[in-house]
């Protein structure tokens, strides 16, 4: 009768915390899908061919596309040519934003990729892997009749990759190549109102520098930006978690230093969890509205690698804690071999990240993919991870399997415990297996929206409601991982209240003769997890 009593309210209370969980993973959702735009834009850009005639004492350096203090254009190189026009003379010139509009700190970063039309010729091919050399200029201006002033100026070298479908004759004159997109440029901030791109194709036949990269017709880029709308949900979103998480983080450790002795390792785990949550959640970002940060991005990834490298690090000990047989717990020198391979996957990312936008602080220009050095260190760096990671989820998925053929195994001496002690264990088995489902839905909803997000248009229409697939995955599980720690805090907080004269008389000790103990996690001096409290509260009945 007692057993039917705890099981019905443990199930009750649980079922009540795990609604009201819910009912803020769908919040979280609907915010994102309702709310929010698309997070994301990506704006067309066409270049407009300037001719550079500073020597014909030209009063500045920059060419503006339109407006005013329009450049002299030029509409192809047919004309150039006929015009005498040398091609160290032609500037391609790029405006952003169009016409009529201007930029905003809340677009948060731009990200350009080119793309070249380079038509064929029969006296001017395209040779087998033909570089690009361009010199580049940024600069920017937040009043139409301000100056220029010079952000980052590079000379930067692109493999040109690009095939032709039809055969090469005089009859294919014209015809364009099919080339891939370029990596041109990505900037963390957009604390400016207006830019100017400047792009020359500098000619120098003795050095071989722009020869064989066959007749360019036009070059356009692509901007993509982040939708100030997005922006603003994001920030709101990231408000609200930081004091929840920092609230049930100040009552856990509060729950940890009430009890008589040290905390031990799961528990340190899990608090630095929810610090490595804590470090994602608070809301920096509001600073880069008013300040040209433009290293956000690179301390956005940061921030982001140290939260999985403590969340895979926390699934590695708790298993590792729940091992019944494992006599090397409590110690995080007992599982070196599993946090190896995340310290050395994490490092490689994180020297990757520093190559790649790490230089961009300096050079917005540089791509790390652009040379073979760089090509063969960046795949290296991914490589040593990727094999880092393989090794962790063996590691992972055996100590998963030995936990579950030990609770197997030794569910077959509960019957012959104690009502208290039996109630004691199976409230730790139950917690095992909670969390474990926990876990992999959330995995498999990060998976499946992932893959949602990437398959579909961006947005589902249903009559008049449209739902923006995309930015209802970034909130979403966004959401949903801070949940998930706030979870763990609160279903795995020592309680120090005292449950009855059953612990104190054995019923729960150790040495009563019955060895079997899942966790160091919780012992009879100090009191249980909110999980056992659940399941043990009506036990001294």
């Amino acid at each position: 009768m007692a057993g039917a009593i705890i099981e019905n309210m443990s199930t009750r209370k649980l079922c009540i915390v795990g609604g009201i969980l819910l009912v803020f993973q769908v919040v979280a959702f609907l915010v994102g899908g309702l709310i929010a735009p698309s997070p994301t834009t990506a704006v067309p850009y066409m270049s407009v061919k300037c001719i550079d005639v500073r020597k014909n004492h030209h009063k500045t350096k920059w060419l503006m596309p339109w407006g005013p203090n329009h450049c002299e254009k030029i509409k192809d190189f047919d004309e150039a040519m006929s015009r005498q026009i040398e091609a160290n003379d032609i500037v391609f010139a790029v405006h952003i934003p169009l016409p009529s509009k201007e930029m905003s700190p809340w677009f948060q970063f731009m990200l350009f990729i080119m793309q070249l039309d380079i038509a064929f010729k029969m006296d001017n091919d395209l040779k087998e892997n033909a570089e690009i050399t361009l010199d580049v200029s940024l600069a920017y201006r937040d009043d139409m009749f301000d100056d220029w002033k010079e952000i980052a100026h590079a000379v930067e070298l692109r493999k040109l990759k690009c095939t032709f479908g039809s055969p090469k004759t005089l009859d294919s004159e014209g015809r364009h190549y099919d080339c891939d997109f370029l990596p041109f440029m990505e900037i963390g901030s957009v604390a400016h109102k207006y830019y100017l791109i400047n792009i020359r194709l500098p000619v120098n036949e003795r050095k071989g520098i722009n020869v064989g990269i066959g007749e360019i017709k036009d070059i356009r880029l692509v901007g993509i930006h982040q939708n100030g709308g997005f922006t603003k949900v994001w920030f709101a979103m990231k408000t609200f978690l930081t004091p929840s998480i920092l609230i049930i983080m100040v009552w856990y450790w509060r729950r940890i230093t009430l009890m008589t002795r040290a905390p031990v390792l799961l528990e340190k785990v899990i608090f630095a969890l929810g610090i490595s949550m804590t470090f994602i959640n608070i809301p920096v970002e509001w600073f880069s509205i008013g300040f040209d940060w433009t290293w956000m991005l690179l301390f956005g990834d940061i921030r982001q690698g140290i939260f999985y490298a403590m969340l895979l690090s926390f699934w590695i000990i708790f298993c590792g804690e729940h091992m019944m047989d494992q006599n090397e717990r409590n110690r995080l020198s007992g599982y070196w071999k599993q946090v190896g391979p995340i310290a050395v996957g994490s490092f490689c990312l994180f020297i990757f990240d520093m190559c790649e936008r790490g230089v961009q602080l300096k050079n917005p220009f540089y791509s790390i993919w652009t040379t073979e050095v760089g090509t063969e260190l960046a795949m290296a760096f991914i490589i040593v991870a990727g094999i880092c990671l393989c090794l962790y989820f063996l590691f992972l998925c055996f100590m998963v399997f030995q936990v579950f053929r030990n609770i197997s195994g030794k569910q077959s001496s509960l019957p012959a415990m104690s009502k208290a002690r039996r109630l004691h264990y199976e409230g730790l088995i139950f917690r095992f297996k909670f969390l474990m489902l926990i876990t992999l839905a959330c995995a498999a909803m990060t998976v499946i929206f992932f893959i949602v997000s990437q398959v579909t248009e961006g947005h589902w229409k249903w009559g008049d409601i449209t739902i923006q697939v995309n930015s209802a995955f970034f909130t979403g599980i966004y959401g949903m991982w801070n949940l998930y720690v706030f979870a763990l805090m609160f279903l795995y907080a020592p309680s120090h209240k005292n449950y009855g004269d059953d612990q104190s008389n054995g019923d729960l000790a150790v040495g009563s003769g019955e060895e079997l103990q899942l966790t160091t996690t919780i012992t009879h001096a100090d009191g249980p997890t909110e999980v056992y409290k659940l399941a043990r509260k009506e036990a001294q009945e």
